[in-house]
């Protein structure tokens, strides 16, 4: 494999001065400019400190916490100056914090360059402390620089001495065939699509890093896939599932008929499927989308979920083909309502960028990434648009990134800024929601590309439309640290509250679980699962990880888990009446028994009956927005006056009209992979 690298704006500066503007976060995501380091273009890098300075030459080690746990750091002295410095940060977020491999083991900086590999750099080079956070790293940022300030004062130094300053090069105005505004997963997408159809591309970036909210997602993968469901058999309980939707109707006049028209088929392939005589499980892209439509409560743009569902087998390919790798078992996801759910083989959405990062070092001399660049307003001259304004988020200066043949818009929805979510959660369903935790990262999901978008009359949809999920973490609310079947095996695992009770369908839409879990004691529940079923792994293995790498002894240690050998003694630990957490586990394997539940679930494959006992504890929190820019099943940003906007398209969590009231889990990296192909199809055909 070729070396990665990000490509620099001007190709005479290193890779190193092109990730290196850094800043950090503040607040919910509003960037500022560090105030670590001077932001003077030309200003020496040597830093202040020399034989004078205090130090003892030698190597000196420091521990400070990072964002998921210890960050060791460390430095060498030679001369009175840093010669040195190297992180141990493996527990840090792969992408954010820590580095990003791939599923071969291969460390990815096409995306830009993590803190724990960059600012070692950066502080040895300069001899200076006086370096920005990383852009949505600021929590590992800060342990790292931490860690070689408390070296120095172990050297016999003080920081104070080491605070020279660090110049970074000033960014050009450029031009390219297409510039990508986003660099998560849509924005990856188009930009690799165009690439491959033999355009040149920018990539704008806020972030030190490439993959936005699609770097920490469940990474699970909706689609109907004939080869992989006909293993999984069909029960009573799952038919009725489909009964019951072909015989929904609609009391509005316009909804009925498009109701009808997406029902039409599927009753015919359904008839066809029990007259066949079939045990396996029943699926295709019409009832994926009828599915997905009417479990949005009919709020969607049926044609443009017909897009979603319809291409979401092709957009499986076309991620494979380009090297991502799925599980070789079907399942149904959190909150996904049937068995298509394709699953990584890597933690959370490491596996999808990963992926992406290696198509960017395949067409690297064609696309370009500017991350620590922070788009600001679209440009638009003669009724098209022609670019992008930018801000250079170290040094704080002004850019222009002319597109000759289009902008994608793919910067991601608005979950993490808690003011435009409360100011938009005006339906009734939720309560206020300006306190409440969301699983996205502060620096993505702030509406930015909405803001750009509004600013030259581009249409919005279903802004009013908010997901919360209930698989965020009652600590921080993200949705990280929770053990593999939580995610995708709905059928081996039942919610319980404080009490020791069922109180949800499993298995049901993810609003409805979310609005019952509020209402439970203190607003959370536990996932509880036993050591039954296909899906379980022995906790006490040394290579059992969490979805997202983490050892169990980790989870345990740090409060993410809690488990026992007997189901007595976990309610012993939760705080629960035995008798009371033994009668739900008894009633609910009468119901794996019966095939009937009384809380409405479809799924059972696994009766609760054996050790080890595991609670994990969760929370509903803010995950995902459904509304955004409006587009047309073209990919086309839509005016407010009905028409579509020259030059300009969007793809993503940016964009409104695809998943109505509710996104079905799963939905989401299909909605990045389809409408990301298609923005740049779109585009490249037009051109």
């Amino acid at each position: 494999m070729k070396a990665s690298r990000t490509i620099p704006l001007n190709p005479r500066i290193s890779r190193r001065q092109v990730v290196g503007g850094m800043i950090a976060a503040a607040g919910l995501g509003a960037l500022a400019l560090g105030s670590r380091g001077a932001m003077a273009a030309g200003a020496s890098g040597s830093g202040s400190a020399d034989a004078g300075s205090g130090v003892k030459d030698g190597t000196y080690t420091s521990t400070q916490t990072g964002m998921n746990d210890a960050v060791t750091v460390t430095v060498t002295f030679a001369g009175g100056k840093i010669s040195d410095v190297s992180v141990d940060g493996a527990s840090e977020t792969a992408g954010i914090g820590g580095t990003l491999h791939d599923i071969d083991g291969n460390p990815i900086t096409t995306i830009g360059e993590a803190p724990v590999d960059l600012l070692p750099e950066l502080i040895a080079e300069n001899n200076s402390v006086a370096v920005d956070s990383v852009t949505g790293a600021s929590i590992t940022s800060a342990a790292v620089l931490s860690g070689v300030e408390d070296c120095i004062k172990q050297a016999g130094g003080d920081p104070k001495d080491f605070q020279g300053k660090v110049s970074y090069p000033k960014r050009e105005d450029a031009t390219a065939d297409v510039v990508v505004v986003g660099g998560g997963g849509a924005g990856l997408v188009a930009a690799i699509v165009a690439a491959q159809q033999g355009k040149k591309v920018i990539i704008v970036e806020k972030n030190g890093e490439c993959g936005g909210d699609t770097l920490v997602c469940g990474a699970i993968y909706n689609c109907p896939d004939p080869d992989m469901q006909s293993q999984v058999e069909m029960s009573d309980p799952v038919k009725s599932t489909i009964e019951s939707a072909l015989e929904l109707t609609s009391d509005d006049p316009d909804k009925q008929a498009a109701l009808e028209a997406m029902q039409e088929p599927v009753k015919q392939q359904w008839e066809e499927y029990k007259s066949s005589g079939r045990t396996d499980l029943f699926d295709t892209k019409e009832w994926y989308a009828l599915q997905t439509w009417i479990n949005g409560d009919m709020v969607a743009n049926p044609e443009l979920v017909k897009v979603l569902t319809y291409n979401a087998y092709d957009g499986l390919q076309w991620l494979e083909d380009a090297g991502m790798q799925f599980a070789d078992t079907i399942g149904q996801g959190a909150g996904s309502l049937w068995q298509r759910t394709h699953t990584s083989l890597m933690p959370m959405g490491t596996g999808l960028i990963s992926t992406y990062g290696n198509q960017l070092d395949k067409y690297a001399d064609q696309i370009t990434v500017y991350t620590e660049c922070t788009a600001t307003d679209l440009v638009a001259e003669g009724g098209k648009v022609t670019g992008v304004k930018a801000t250079d988020n170290h040094t704080g200066d002004a850019v222009t990134l002319t597109a000759t043949d289009g902008v994608v818009l793919s910067t991601g929805g608005f979950a993490a800024n808690a003011k435009m979510v409360q100011e938009n959660n005006t339906t009734g369903k939720w309560p206020d929601l300006s306190s409440t935790a969301t699983t996205n990262r502060f620096t993505c999901s702030q509406g930015d590309g909405i803001g750009m978008a509004t600013a030259i009359d581009a249409s919005l949809t279903d802004m009013d439309q908010i997901q919360l999920l209930y698989l965020g973490n009652v600590q921080n609310g993200q949705l990280t640290k929770y053990p593999p079947r939580d995610v995708n095996g709905t059928d081996q695992i039942i919610f319980i509250n404080k009490n020791g009770e069922r109180f949800v369908q499993e298995d049901g839409r993810r609003d409805k679980i979310c609005l019952a879990v509020l209402q439970q004691p203190d607003a959370m529940f536990y996932m509880l699962e036993s050591g039954d079923g296909a899906g379980y792994k022995d906790i006490h293995d040394p290579e059992w990880r969490s979805a997202d790498g983490f050892t169990f002894d980790y989870l345990v240690d740090n409060g993410y888990v809690i488990w026992d050998d007997t189901l007595d003694g976990l309610a012993g630990k939760l705080g629960m009446d035995a008798d009371t957490l033994q009668k739900t586990v008894d009633t609910f394997n009468e119901s794996v028994d019966s095939g009937t539940d009384e809380l409405g679930r479809t799924l059972f494959s696994t009766k609760l009956e054996n050790g080890p006992w595991v609670a994990t504890p969760r929370q509903a929190c803010i995950h995902h927005t459904m509304g955004g820019v409006t587009i047309d099943t073209s990919g086309h940003v839509m005016g407010t006056d009905g028409e579509k906007l020259d030059h300009i398209y969007a793809a993503g969590e940016v964009t409104g009209g695809i998943h109505g009231a509710n996104r079905l889990g799963g939905n989401a990296v299909v909605d990045t992979v389809v409408f990301g192909k298609l923005a740049a199809d779109t585009l490249v055909g037009e051109a």
